[in-house]
This record gives C-alpha cells, structure tokens and sequence, in this order.
C-alpha cells in the first residue's frame, strides 16, 4: 500500500496530511504552495438579457455546489463541484459573490480541479487527516524510513532535530538558518526525530477529543454538511444548528459496516484477481513446452512438403529423361532412314555415272530409257522420302509452371483456431452469373450460409469428359479460366475448406466453349515496328524489314480457318502468312527460324518456308484485295493455304504437333487485315476444338 501513502504532489510519503472537501489528500506544505488569493479562482458573475444573473463560467471554472455556498462558508471552507454553468436566483448569486468575497485564498484540486476556497488561514483551515497520518507513521517505524526535514525544497535531507513548541522537523541547515537558538526561540524544546513522533502522537490524539471552540466539551458529534466533528453545544448553539448532525459513535459505527461490506467485495474480486495471475503463470510456464511441440510439428510439416518437392523432381527429371530417349530415338531413326536413302540415292548416282561413260551408243540405250525414269522418281520422290525436315524437334518445348507452388509456399501461414469451427457446407454454383466467350469460361459461386470458409477449390474437366483438375485455389468466389479448347463442353466443380476440413463437392456446372475461335492481332507481344488499326484486325509496318505479328489464339486441337485480306500491296514485296510459336523471333521474316511455318508470296509466285528453308515453289500471286486462307488441321497435324477459296499448292507443313498461334509478317507499303470466326471449308471440315 506504500503508493497510498504518498503525496500525488511531491511524490514522498505524507506529512502533516489534510483532507480536501472532494476527498483527496496532499501534505500541508504542498497545499499551502497550491494555495492562490480567492479573486483569482471566483467565477464571473453576469446579469442575462432578462436581469437574472448568471455565473458565467467563460473560464475553465468549475460550477458551484450550491449546498457548499451555504454549509462549508460556516467553517471556513467552500468547495467547488463542476456541472456546466448554474444559473441561479438573484438571491443565490448575491450570496455566492458575498461569501467569496470574504474568502482570502483559493485551491484548485489538482488531481479532479474541484476549487475549495478558504479564510485568512489559508491551507491551515482544511482539516488534518489523522487516520492517513497515523498510518504513514505507523508504515514508515515498520520500515525503518527515515524522518525527512520539512523545509528543504527537494525533501532530501533527513532531519535530525524537532522542535516540541514548532511542531516542525529540521536538518542542521534549516535548524541554524530558520530556528536558531536566540531571542523567543532559545525557549523552545529542540528534541530527536523519533521522540518529536511520539510527542506529536499524544498532542494529536488529546486534540481530537477535545472541541476547538470548546475545549471543555467533548468531540461527541459529527457535522455531516461539514464534514468535522463537534461538540454538544457547537451542534445546539453554534453555526452547526441547522446542519445535520449525528452521534459521533454512531456514524462512525455506520460507516464502519459500509466500508466492511464494500471491503468483503473487494477482496473478492482481488481473490480472483490473484487466482488469475497464478493461472496466468502457470500458463506462461507451459507456453515453453507447447512452444517446443508446435515447433516439431512445423518441422515436420515443412520437412513433409520438401520431401514432397523432392520425389515430385525426381518425377519430373524422369520425364525429362524419357523425352530425351523420345526425341533421341526418333531422330536416330530419322537419320538411319535418310543415310538408307541417301546410300540407295548415291548408289544410283554412282552407277549411272558409270554408264555415262559406256562408249558404244547401242549398249548405252540399252538402259538410259530405265535409267532416265529411275532417276527422276528418285528426283521427284527424294525431297519427300528422305523428310528434310526433323520429325521431332530438339528443343524441348514444355514449360515448369511452378508459379503456383512457389505462391503457395511463399504465402504459407497459420491460421488462428477458432473454437467451435466445422468444416464448411457444400458451396452453390450460379448458373446466371456463368458464361462462356471464345475459349474462356467464367465460373461464379456463393458459400454455404453461414460457413467459415478460409479458400475455395475450382476444378474443370478436360472438356471431353475426363478428369477433373484444379485450376484455382483462393478466397475470390469467380474465376475466368482462359486457353480452353473450342466446340468443347467444360464441366466444373468448386468446394469450400478451413482448417477444421473441407465441403462437399458443389452441383456440375458445364459450358461450351466457342465452335470456332474469334481473335484478332496481339498489340502486346508484336514487334513495336508494327502499327495497329480496325481494333487490332488491320496492320501495316514502318520497317524495311520484316516484323511479325501474332494472333491472340493458339491452337493446339481441332481444325481451324482464317483469312488474310490484301489490302494494299507494293509488288516489291513478299508477306509471309502462317504459324508460329509463342516464342518466335518477331525481328525475322516469318519461317526464318524453326519456331515458325509460313507461306511468303509475291505478285507471280510463293514458296514454303520453315528454317529457312525454301520449298515447293507454286506459281500464282497476290494483288490488292487477294484474300489468303490457311488451314491448320491438328487433328491430322497440317498446314494447307486457299488464294481467293482456292487451294494453293501441296500441304504446306505436316507433323505439327503442340501450340501454334497465327502469324503475319510484313514489311513497308503492306496493309493486311485479319477475318477470323470463320468455318473451315467444306472439304476440310471436321470435328474442331482447340486450346490457347
């Protein structure tokens, strides 16, 4: 309880403590240093328009309590409460401003700012706190606390003498400057600091039951308006007349069982409070023990997923390895077929070489007419048996999509345990706000009323039927899902989860992808040479050199049909139309490298280019307006061209397997302008679906 037993003020134990009308307590020095000249504390009082006068309290004043203008003037003592601004009769206005005028000094509480106004004497006035003061002394002999001097501003010293008449403790320093040993004073008793407490214990306790206005009668009542207790006569003949006084013994008695009573449920509660603080830390002596097992759980978890990590690479590097052996094998066969058919190739060179030189013009006709239809079948038939283009590339075109996981691991977390927590109900689907547009499909659903749910699962089919796959995990409850096949029917699924466990699978829902695919130029991945109109269905270059431009479609299913419409044309120059990989270098002519497969054409005559290698020159070319089809095939895995609905040549390109894009390459002084949405011709039709 030492923190009760000091003075809010000077933060040292209490000496000499008086009691505040508001209750609170300071010691008598800091409470004659608080102390102001009254007319610096009262309230201004105004007349209102209607002549009634008004306490204005303008000032950061607090009100009057009209009961203390009228009771506590009696001892010398008014205190102050603070509502907001009283307006009160003439009459009561008139005895506030007269009672305070008579009052000297002034106190603001500073701990609740009520104001206490006083008399000539000052802080002396307020009566002293015997209890708190008997208790400091009582506290202070228990702990062996030293008696400090009085008078020092800081407090630090501590006294050494007091004076019996005084009633004041001193150091050496304030006895010789402020108590000497001379005139009136040289008759006052100087004593030790422990015997002036005790001298000062039998003085206080022989005042309090004498009166101080009488001090033959017996302090046997007490003035509750007051607040002090009175004797007999004060309470008969005295300014306590009218007040309300009771029996001291009595009161006392009273508030005694009150304090008793509000004490018990108190210590009630300070009980529990103590109960509390011991499960506080026993909790906290366990927190290291539970610390340490969800640590080997984490441990074990993220051990878990490394492990899982590390058997899926070997996975992954496995099928690595077996494309490798694939596209090894292949090409080996490739070259073992195409060194077969150069041997036969050479073979015949070789041997009709010979012949050329067989002298006798009998003999030599004998075989040249077999010879000449040997070699050109061989001629005609080599370009095509001996495959000059590789059955399988040497790249390998797949990708590690590990973007997902990467995400997962990097937003891994725990989530709070909630008591009380199931796993969610089966989510709904909404069929009217699900829609399908080209090859994207857009699914919306809602959660189970009421479910705490921490992340959604969406699945989709393979748009034949097969099996399901996850393609979106995430709190969002609508997911467009882009690169599907075209002409196919998607059916999917979503299920809600937390950590206490997962839903139920929602209601199929399932949607057709477009039958054929609409899309025009992409101004995000063409050359910066290339400009755009028609929203992206027209370009033209500003390059001498060729740049290339992709659709915003792959395909790598189903046969598919668009069109190239020649809108202005310098004869000087040969646009290249195909396909592509997403990767192809856009800085070259179309079919320059071995990510692209096109046609190039001029006014007279085109060629089929891959690698740069130039094949199957076809007469016929292009003019303004020409429109140039091409038709990719993927179920039988060809590319063929149509000029103006009629075809053009041989199959362009066959063994396309993966994603291929539509292309365009063009250079200066050619517009071209892109038809898409189109069914394939009637001869080409067939089952067509596709993917992005």
């Amino acid at each position: 309880m030492e923190e009760e037993l000091k003075c809010p003020i000077c933060r040292r134990f209490y000496t000499k403590p008086v009691l505040f009308p508001c209750s609170h307590s300071f010691c008598m020095a800091c409470a004659v240093n608080l102390q102001e000249p009254a007319q610096q504390l009262i309230p201004q009082v105004t007349c209102s328009e209607d002549g009634t006068q008004v306490i204005n309290d303008t000032v950061d004043f607090p009100e009057i309590d009209k009961v203390s203008i009228v009771s506590e003037t009696d001892s010398g003592v008014v205190c102050n409460s603070r509502p907001s601004s009283y307006v009160g009769t003439p009459s009561l206005a008139n005895i506030f401003t007269q009672t305070l005028q008579s009052c000297t000094y002034g106190i603001k509480c500073p701990l609740c700012h009520k104001l206490v106004f006083l008399d000539d004497s000052g802080a002396h006035a307020l009566p002293p706190h015997r209890v708190l003061e008997a208790i400091v002394d009582k506290y202070t002999q228990q702990k062996h606390v030293e008696i400090k001097c009085e008078l020092c501003e800081n407090g630090s010293s501590n006294a050494t003498t007091m004076c019996e008449q005084c009633e004041v403790f001193y150091c050496d320093t304030c006895r010789d400057s402020c108590h000497p040993s001379r005139g009136s004073l040289a008759k006052h008793n100087l004593v030790a600091p422990a015997q002036g407490k005790t001298i000062l214990r039998a003085k206080n306790k022989s005042k309090d039951a004498k009166c101080y206005e009488h001090s033959e009668e017996q302090l046997s009542m007490f003035c509750t308006g007051c607040k002090i207790p009175v004797c007999f006569t004060c309470s008969q003949e005295g300014r306590h007349t009218t007040h309300d006084v009771q029996a001291l013994g009595a009161l006392c008695k009273g508030s005694k069982s009150e304090l008793s009573q509000n004490l018990q449920s108190l210590s009630e509660k300070a009980k529990s409070g103590t109960e509390f603080i011991q499960r506080l830390k026993a909790m906290t002596e366990s927190v290291n023990g539970n610390s340490n097992e969800f640590e080997a759980t984490v441990v074990a978890q993220c051990d878990a997923l490394i492990e899982a990590i590390k058997k899926r690479k070997v996975e992954l590097l496995e099928s690595v390895q077996v494309e490798k052996d694939n596209k090894v094998k292949t090409l080996k066969e490739q070259v073992s077929h195409c060194t077969s058919l150069l041997q036969r190739t050479t073979g015949l060179l070789q041997f009709c070489i010979e012949v050329l030189k067989e002298s006798n013009p009998s003999s030599f006709l004998q075989v040249s007419n077999g010879l000449i239809d040997r070699v050109a079948a061989a001629d005609t038939n080599f370009n095509k048996e001996m495959e000059l283009a590789p059955r399988v590339s040497p790249e390998f075109e797949l990708t590690l999509d590990n973007t997902p996981a990467l995400h997962a691991v990097q937003t891994l977390n725990f989530f709070q345990m909630k008591d009380g927590i199931i796993a969610p109900g089966q989510p709904f689907i909404i069929p009217e706000e699900c829609s399908a547009e080209n090859n994207s499909v857009t699914i919306a659903w809602q959660p189970y009323p009421s479910s705490v749910v921490e992340a959604y699962t969406l699945e989709l089919d393979d748009g034949n039927g097969g099996d399901f796959r996850v393609v979106y995990v995430g709190r969002e409850m609508i997911c467009t899902v882009d690169g599907l096949h075209f002409h196919s029917i998607y059916n999917a699924r979503v299920k809600a989860h937390n950590h206490a466990g997962e839903s139920p699978y929602s209601e199929l829902v399932s949607l057709q992808t477009a039958e054929v695919a609409w899309f025009t130029f992409d101004n995000t991945t063409t050359h910066q040479d290339i400009m755009f109109t028609n929203n992206n269905l027209s370009i033209t270059c500003n390059s001498f050199d060729h740049r290339v431009a992709l659709g915003t479609v792959g395909f790598s299913k189903g046969i598919h049909y668009w069109e190239v419409t020649i809108d202005r044309y310098d004869s000087h120059t040969d646009p290249s139309i195909g396909i592509a990989r997403f990767d192809v270098d856009k800085g070259l002519m179309l079919g320059k490298d071995d990510k692209a497969w096109s046609m190039y054409i001029d006014y007279q005559r085109s060629w089929f280019i891959h690698r740069d290698e130039h094949t199957n020159r076809t007469d016929g070319g292009i003019k303004c307006s020409s429109v140039i089809g091409c038709i990719l095939d993927l179920n039988n895995h060809t590319l063929s061209y149509f000029i103006d609905d009629e075809p053009h040549g041989p199959i362009a390109f066959t063994d396309l397997h993966g994603v291929f894009f539509p292309a365009v390459s063009i250079n200066r002084n050619v517009q071209v302008t892109l038809r898409t949405g189109i069914e394939p011709p009637v001869e080409s039709e067939g089952s067509a679906s596709d993917e992005e």
